[in-house]
């Protein structure tokens, strides 16, 4: 019982850590600069926890009750899936800053007082399903090897969600703090979407680049 607590806890911790990945930091700090509520800010974090808890625990449990295996192939693919969700979140944020490209970019008063409108509720979830899909979440199936009973293997599933959730909100907060009062504003909103979009437009790049060519992804020389 004690050795199952510790890989419990093992696992709520790796949850945290999990978070802090840079490709998770860019993209919810894409998603991030155009929203000035921290109530809002922590709905992204927890969304985007939840979206990524989701998709570990359904493949998790795949692997241990069904014997899923994942070729490495796929899992390169879905990593590169990642660079390009990157690459379309940078996009997004960019054309927001021009006219006739993208819709315009909300006002803090459009949603101030409520909860995120569907549309950007379905964001940040998105974004954690596939990342939870991608291949960094193998630290968390990882440890699957060592359990061998199926209930303590998803109990663990589940702290290493709730684990990834909060460190996420706590990354949220932490990002948008420093800059409450200046997304709000037009002076600072727009370099800083600029800069955001800019950081994740180029991060997911580099990473389509290294998994299609330098991983060979694309030139099909991945096993």
């Amino acid at each position: 019982m004690t050795e199952l607590a510790s890989i419990l806890l093992l696992g709520f911790l790796l949850g945290i850590r999990h978070a802090t990945d840079s490709d998770h930091v860019v993209a919810v700090t894409t998603i991030l600069s155009r929203e000035p509520s921290l109530r809002r800010v922590m709905q992204v974090g927890a969304l985007w926890g939840l979206g990524h808890g989701v998709t570990v625990f359904v493949v998790g449990t795949a692997i241990v009750l069904g014997g899923l295996v994942v070729p490495p192939r796929l899992a390169l693919g879905l990593e590169l899936a990642v660079g390009g969700m990157l690459v379309l979140l940078g996009g997004l944020n960019l054309a927001a800053l021009w006219p006739g490209l993208a819709p315009a970019m909300s006002t803090p008063k459009a949603h101030a007082h409520g909860v995120l409108p569907h549309r950007l509720l379905l964001r940040p979830l998105l974004v954690g399903l596939v990342h939870g899909l991608a291949g960094s979440s193998a630290i968390a199936l990882l440890v699957l090897t060592t359990i061998h009973q199926p209930g303590w293997a998803a109990a663990y599933l589940v702290i290493f969600g709730l684990g990834t959730l909060l460190g996420m909100v706590a990354i949220s907060l932490g990002i948008a703090l420093p800059f409450r009062g200046r997304i709000a504003s037009p002076r600072w909103r727009r370099p800083l979407t600029a800069a955001s979009g800019a950081l994740s437009l180029g991060f997911g790049l580099f990473l389509v680049y290294h998994i299609g060519f330098v991983e060979g992804l694309l030139r099909g020389g991945a096993g």
